[in-house]
């Protein structure tokens, strides 16, 4: 883009006409990445902030004014007649403060600079000057993000596996006594050939990621933690014939949970 050589000139008159005491100062970007930084400052995502990103613009200028206050002027690309202003980011404050207010957001003013300035001051400044205020009150109320506490330490948990084969399911013996229902109750069953709590693969995955996610609420519910890992890849290989009952194993129920969904 040609260099706009009268965006100085209109940047200083401007500072003349707004209201209280403002001064320009000149920004200069001897390369176009020199303008990300630029962009980054801007409060608000609009024409100004895609100028900055899109055009190579050359240079702008920063209004400092009363209160810390801070405009950038930038040229409007392929509106040689319109100049783009919009509010920087307040200084001194963090993300979680300035995120208590809607960004306010620049306007496009002509290069007449009496009626620019006019246009600023009834437009832009009343709703900039506002969230600068709601931002410093908050800064000073919340100097610190507010941090999530971190979750309690848990006497028992499950570790449930995502198998290779599409199964989510639990070794017999990692689960709590006082998971088994909860486990049940989300259509697990206890296979006693493969000695674990398994979810078939056979559920669509909207149905197995609602049933995986009620589970991990109830047990949650019940200050029992739930892991979630995925398995090693290879599976050993089922044994020709099984054991349902022997030592260490659960005995087989009359009615087993694998013969009917619960």
């Amino acid at each position: 883009m040609p260099q706009r050589t009268d965006l100085s000139a209109f940047a200083a008159a401007l500072a003349e006409r707004l209201p209280g005491t403002w001064r320009s100062e000149d920004q200069t970007y001897p390369t176009f990445e020199d303008q990300y930084p630029a962009a980054d400052r801007l409060w608000d995502c609009g024409p100004a902030h895609s100028a900055l990103l899109d055009y190579d613009l050359e240079h702008g200028a920063v209004l400092h004014g009363p209160g810390n206050a801070r405009l950038s002027v930038t040229a409007r690309p392929r509106n040689p007649r319109q100049f783009l202003v919009a509010a920087l980011k307040p200084q001194g404050v963090k993300r979680h403060n300035i995120s208590v207010v809607d960004d306010p957001m620049g306007i496009s003013v002509t290069d007449d600079p009496v009626r620019a300035a006019s246009s600023i001051a009834r437009r832009l400044l009343p709703r900039y000057l506002r969230a600068l205020d709601a931002v410093r009150r908050d800064a000073r109320a919340r100097p610190e993000p507010p941090h999530r506490p971190p979750a309690p330490e848990v006497a028992q948990s499950v570790t449930l596996v995502w198998y290779p084969d599409g199964v989510v399911g639990a070794p017999y013996d990692s689960v709590p006594k006082e998971a088994h229902m909860v486990l049940y109750s989300c259509h697990f069953s206890y296979s006693p050939d493969q000695y674990a709590f398994m979810l078939p693969a056979s559920y669509r995955d909207a149905e197995r990621a609602l049933l995986i996610q009620t589970a991990i609420r109830l047990l949650t519910a019940q200050g029992i933690g739930v892991n979630f890992r995925h398995a090693a890849p290879d599976i050993p290989a089922r044994p020709a014939r099984p054991l349902t009952t022997g030592p260490g194993l659960p005995p087989t129920p009359a009615n087993p949970p694998s013969t009917a969904r619960r």
